[in-house]
């Protein structure tokens, strides 16, 4: 079946890496920090019309708006029928800043002095709700909470939304602020967290991975009318895969079999071949088992001479539910500056895993094409997606 092309017209982040396109290509290309990945610098007031307005939201929100705004204003995109222009902004917790300070706040002081306004800045669904209404926004108003692959899942059921003719736009991308002391406790006593502080995707010393906060959000649009408005066409999305490993509540599937199936899904959805995709975006945690799962995967699918890997975690950090937007954000910039970004901390590859071919050191020069991005999150959930140059 014919379908709409999904053109790319504007990328916005704000991450720990920087706040903005061009501090966040910087950061990519520079060694990580040490610790945990926090947004330096961020302050939310100036987004909003009062301060009282700005505290309001919660912090996964407030870094939402921000990525969305800096895309909407790079699109270019002006008024248009507001029915047909839709928001997907995924995360993976939500408002949990929001909900450990007013549990505090019951326990300290009572139930009278919790927040009115606890709800709607804890709920899931309020930073897709305030993107909409702070542009007016009438479509599909969604919030997918797929864990690590929500903002994975979040650009791929928005190009569906193009895709299939409902919408003409749609602000996609995902956001997490989840850098709270019980978060980081709950973290770190499953043992996923790195004890030396360094992450190390595909490593042979890497012991965990480092957590993050960001927000990513790019403007997906109907390829033809992005084109006929003389809009500046950054990439495309060619098309995305879906499953659930259906295995154990943390772990992935031995042998990566979830990872692989979900990899072919997104193939066929793009309607391309293996030997068809010129860089893969891995979802890398530096985990010991989520590593060795994903590189079985891809050596599986491509063999030993597959395409070039990278995982921007080893400078971004895991941003749990904005991982996937912020990594679908780095392959944009990765193919406007035909560069792949090293994997950072990576030095040592593990023998016990599969060969595969792990960009480290420095950026690769390469020739963009066919990127597959994938996203693995806790519960079982797939996601991968497919981008093209533009």
């Amino acid at each position: 079946m014919s379908r709409r092309r999904v053109a790319v017209t504007g990328v916005g982040v704000v991450s720990s890496a920087g706040i903005g396109v061009d501090a966040f290509w910087a950061g990519l290309l520079a060694p990580q920090p040490e610790g945990i990945r926090r947004i330096p610098d961020f302050d939310p007031e100036p987004l909003f019309a009062s301060v009282k307005e700005a505290r309001r939201i919660d912090r996964f929100a407030q870094i939402a708006i921000g990525a969305a705004d800096e895309a909407l204003a790079q699109s270019g995109l002006a008024d248009g029928d507001a029915a047909r222009r839709g928001v997907i902004i995924g995360t993976g917790v939500g408002g949990i800043h929001t909900l450990e300070d007013q549990i505090l706040n019951h326990h300290d002081k009572g139930p009278r002095r919790v927040s009115p306004f606890l709800i709607p800045m804890m709920m899931s669904n309020a930073a897709a709700a305030a993107v909409s209404m702070r542009h007016g926004w009438q479509g599909p108003c969604e919030t997918v909470v797929t864990a690590c692959a929500a903002g994975t899942h979040s650009i791929a059921a928005a190009a569906k939304l193009i895709f299939d003719g409902r919408c003409d736009a749609v602000l996609a991308g995902s956001a997490e602020a989840a850098l709270t002391p019980v978060a980081i406790a709950g973290f770190t006593n499953m043992t996923a967290l790195s004890t030396t502080g360094v992450s190390r995707p595909f490593d042979a010393r890497r012991d965990g991975f480092m957590m993050a906060e960001g927000a990513a959000v790019l403007v997906l649009e109907d390829y033809d009318l992005a084109e006929a408005r003389g809009a500046t066409i950054l990439a495309q999305v060619l098309g995305s895969g879906s499953n659930a490993d259906a295995h154990h509540i943390t772990a992935p599937s031995p042998g990566g079999v979830g990872a692989l199936a979900c990899m072919r899904l997104a193939l066929a959805d793009a309607r391309i071949d293996a030997a068809d995709v010129a860089h893969i975006n891995a979802h890398g945690t530096s985990t010991p088992r989520n590593d060795a799962s994903e590189a079985e995967a891809i050596h599986a699918l491509f063999g030993d001479d597959g395409p070039p890997v990278t995982s921007v975690k080893g400078v971004l950090g895991h941003a749990l539910g904005a991982a996937g937007s912020l990594e679908a954000a780095a392959i944009v910039l990765s193919m406007q500056h035909a560069l792949i970004p090293p994997t950072d901390g990576f030095e040592q590859f593990d023998p016990e895993l599969p060969r595969i071919d792990v960009v480290h050191g420095e950026p690769r020069a390469w020739t963009p094409g066919p990127t597959l991005s994938n996203s693995f999150g806790f519960g079982g959930h797939n996601g991968c997606l497919v981008m093209g140059p533009a």
